[in-house]
């Protein structure tokens, strides 16, 4: 039997890499993503652990903040340095000065990144990392000495056009906001790369000048730990030394700090990835199953003999499961090695956005390897056990009937099994719409993929009102071919629907996708018409706060009566971390907030807080609030109103003046900008564009143009999404292709009747052709008709965030136009495969 099998695989090479195709992508996409997310960690991990000291004097609270970079004016003097540095167990303390905000200007005045990986702008000292090695080294030229000096990464330098002795141009996010300074070297971290980030490297005096508005002081101090000193045995030492409002920390522990606080961000990508590499392997499986159901009815005859010689079921079976295995194996092995290419495609991908991945990173695991093979081989198997248990069904006697397909069992009881489970599934969706316990959406989800799965078993029965419209459709247009093409897809509903299964999974996704991003873009619409009353709104477009001297500009400008300017910043609550937006006094004057309890206006130590945020912590008008920044400073508030949550200001609201007093360096982060009466708002928009125009991380927006910048970056993230689900498109094509391909040799015998009774090639090809549109139209209504059900079905499950109920009517006929393309695509091979049969060796094929 093996022998047999693998003569039978050698024999059948089209059909061997027809049918492997689906797995080949599945597994390469798979493969991909796990290479490109080890390749991420790599990157990252080599950064973190050659950029720590063997220990840190840092502001309390530091390593508990998720609300962003946050940058405190708390310091550390030299004294303190020096205090540190004559510890025994300390060899050296090297004084470090960070500033967040900073952004670099190439040569021509264009922003050089901000828009993916951070800018770091931080002091050069000689200080070791904790492996005792330099944590960066020089590419060319030297580190900065005077105060207008400055060192860049290679890339940066590169992006920003600019050669060693060149003014290099800069934002400061304090005081002065345009800067300048001179290049005199580039340089990379001692780990390789910079994972796409910018580099700003100063002397001491000169981040000093930046950040600390010239005062002989730090941020932090790293600590290099005297031989035989362990780093808790260090950071003991320290953690005496150090003044009130700072901590001393372990190497080790900073290093996990940024681990964790980088692999949040990691893993949403990697998870991102993965989803759609799971649904291109699922999709790949039904491709499998349709392939093997076919090939198996093709071979009944040619498996009656074997029963008839002998052979028992079991091993029939296994006969048909084996070709599954070796087919899949050797997918599987071409699907990673095209995975490893692919994940440097995903590399180059991001590269581009702003995430650089080291390429020496990106390599071929022993995990990745396995993990590909076992979902390539084991969904390839389970795919194909039906049709193998169907095979060693096969009664010995078909081997003496003239015609040896099996009769396939009544869609009855299939079609009961289906309408119970989307019964289910209706339950499911209507009890989470209707408020059951845990997240609504999540109900919705579980329902989705009840219907989904449902849908393709059921396929056959739910797609013949599609497939007689098509027939009808396809008679009226294309006469006695079109009628044919219609009965072909009939003919066997079940092939035909499975084969229409895989397009139809992926575009009940995208079309879901699409009705959650119109709703989401109408939801904008809706938000920043309702909340956003100001006539002109600047923010920055790295979401960094900015030099507080662009408002001062804009204020300046003819036809301006009021800038409210607002700072964003984190504080702790309760070992939880809450964002806190400090507005001033001009805020109430435009924005008129939801106010549930109390006032909106605040006096003196008073706070706003949303509904939400008082629920979780039990607050009242009237209760005390503590908010903890930076080094221990703390703010001692009183609750003074409680309002609807609103994007308009953040959790918790205080009087603007406060921050400065809890640390926080003062900065902008948006700015609200009333007219005067009368004033001709075009022209002072232009004026305002004009005033801003020196700062290139900062824009101004009417309140269309502030909608049409958040909708902009939802159709990015949309438009990478389709581009993702284009490759479960791809495998479907695949399967249209290939099922078109077995039932040109299943009917070879039909075909040459045709044409010796008068049907030319031309018309022969084309009933192919339009079997294979009919096969794709039906893959694409139900999966837009699904789709948009679930769609509909999350948004209203999602309602307090999508207030608005949008449906890409637009898309879906694209999509519907797409289908009918695929159709004519896939067909292709199989047509004209199909219209170079010889006639009389077709007529007398068996």
């Amino acid at each position: 039997m093996l022998k047999l099998t693998l003569r039978n695989l050698l024999a059948r090479k089209v059909r061997l890499v027809m049918s492997g195709l689906a797995i080949v992508l599945g597994v390469a996409f798979l493969s991909g993503v796990l290479v490109f997310s080890n390749g991420l960690s790599s990157t990252f991990d080599s950064i973190i652990y050659s950029s720590t000291p063997d220990g840190v004097v840092r502001a309390e609270q530091t390593g508990s903040f998720e609300a962003g970079p946050t940058q405190t004016t708390q310091t550390l003097s030299p004294e303190v340095v020096a205090e540190l540095g004559d510890l025994p167990e300390v060899a050296r303390a090297d004084g470090d000065v960070v500033g967040i905000g900073m952004s670099l200007l190439a040569s021509d005045g264009t922003l050089v990144g901000g828009t993916g990986a951070p800018t770091l702008a931080f002091n050069h000292t000689d200080g070791p990392n904790m492996a005792g090695d330099p944590p960066m080294l020089l590419s060319s030229g030297r580190w900065p000495t005077a105060p207008d000096e400055i060192v860049l990464d290679d890339a940066a330098a590169d992006n920003g056009d600019y050669e060693l002795g060149d003014e290099v141009k800069l934002l400061a996010p304090f005081g002065e906001s345009e800067r300048t300074a001179t290049l005199v070297g580039t340089a990379e971290f001692n780990g390789g790369g910079t994972a796409g980030a910018t580099l700003l490297v100063f002397s001491t005096e000169g981040a000093q000048d930046l950040f600390l508005d010239g005062e002989d002081a730090y941020h932090q101090v790293s600590l290099t730990a005297a031989d035989g000193v362990t780093q808790e045995e260090l950071a003991a030492a320290a953690a005496a030394a150090a003044p009130e409002g700072f901590e001393a920390v372990t190497g080790d522990q900073v290093a996990e700090e940024s681990q964790d606080a980088v692999g949040q961000f990691l893993d949403v990508i990697s998870t991102f990835l993965l989803v759609f590499a799971i649904i291109a392997v699922i999709v790949g499986g039904f491709i499998i199953v349709n392939t093997f159901t076919i090939l198996v009815a093709q071979r009944s005859r040619e498996l009656a003999l074997l029963r008839a010689l002998g052979a028992s079921r079991r091993q029939v079976t296994r006969s048909v499961l084996f070709e599954a295995l070796v087919m899949s194996a050797v997918a599987a092995t071409v699907g990673i090695g095209l995975g490893w290419l692919l994940a440097r495609g995903l590399a180059a991908l991001f590269r581009a956005v702003g995430l650089d991945i080291a390429g020496d990173a990106l390599t071929l695991d022993a995990g990745s390897v396995v993990i590909s093979y076992v979902v390539g081989i084991g969904v390839t198997l389970v795919a194909a056990f039906l049709p193998a248990r169907r095979a060693g069904k096969v009664a010995p006697v078909a081997a003496m009937r003239a015609d040896a397909a099996p009769v396939r069992d009544s869609l009855r009881r299939r079609t009961i099994v289906g309408a119970v489970l989307i019964a289910v599934g209706v339950v499911l969706a209507v009890v989470g719409i209707t408020g059951a316990p845990g997240p609504d959406s999540l109900w919705v989800g579980v329902a989705a993929g009840i219907w989904i799965l449902t849908a393709a078993a059921i396929s056959s029965v739910l797609g013949r009102p599609v497939l007689v419209l098509c027939r009808g459709l396809f008679g009226r247009l294309f006469g006695t071919t079109g009628r044919l093409a219609g009965e072909n897809a009939l003919r066997d509903p079940r092939r035909t629907g499975a084969t229409a299964s895989a397009l139809m999974i992926g575009l009940a996704l995208v079309s879901t996708i699409g009705v959650l991003a119109t709703s989401l873009n109408a939801s904008v619409d809706d938000v920043v018409d309702e909340e956003f009353t100001s006539d002109f709104l600047v923010q920055s477009t790295n979401f960094l706060p900015f030099s507080t001297t662009v408002g001062d500009d804009l204020e300046a400008v003819d036809g301006v009566a009021v800038v409210s300017r607002q700072q964003w910043t984190g504080a702790q609550v309760d070992d939880s971390t809450v964002f806190v937006s400090g507005n001033d006094a001009a805020f109430d004057d435009i924005y008129d907030l939801d106010v549930v309890d109390g006032r909106q206006e605040l006096q003196g130590s008073e706070a706003l807080v949303t509904t939400g945020f008082a629920d979780d912590h039990d607050l009242e008008v009237g209760s005390p609030l503590t908010l903890t920044f930076l080094a221990g400073k703390a703010l001692d508030l009183e609750v003074a109103g409680i309002i609807e949550g609103s994007e308009t200001t953040g959790d918790v609201t205080v009087p603007l003046d406060l921050l400065a007093d809890a640390g926080v360096p003062r900065q902008d982060t948006s700015l609200s900008i009333m007219l005067e009466p009368g004033a001709d708002a075009v022209a002072v928009g232009a004026a305002l564009d004009e005033a801003a125009e020196a700062t290139p991380i900062v824009a101004v927006y009417d309140k269309q143009e502030f909608a049409e910048s958040i909708r902009d970056q939802i159709n990015q993230l949309l438009y990478m999404i389709y581009g993702l689900l284009a490759l479960a498109i791809v495998i479907a094509v695949i399967g249209i292709v290939n099922t078109l391909g077995l039932s040109v040799i299943e009917r070879t015998r039909e075909i040459g009747l045709l044409r010796a009774i008068g049907m030319s090639r031309a018309r022969l090809r084309r009933m192919i052709t339009l079997e294979s549109v009919a096969i794709a139209v039906l893959g694409a209504v139900l999966g837009m008709v699904i789709g948009v059900v679930i769609g509909v079905l999350l948004r209203e499950a999602l309602k307090e965030d999508l207030t608005s109920l949008g449906l890409p009517l637009g898309q879906l006929l694209v999509f519907l136009v797409i289908a009918v393309v695929v159709g004519v695509l896939a067909a292709i091979l199989p047509a004209v495969r199909a219209s170079r049969l010889n006639v009389l060796e077709a007529i007398a094929t068996e």
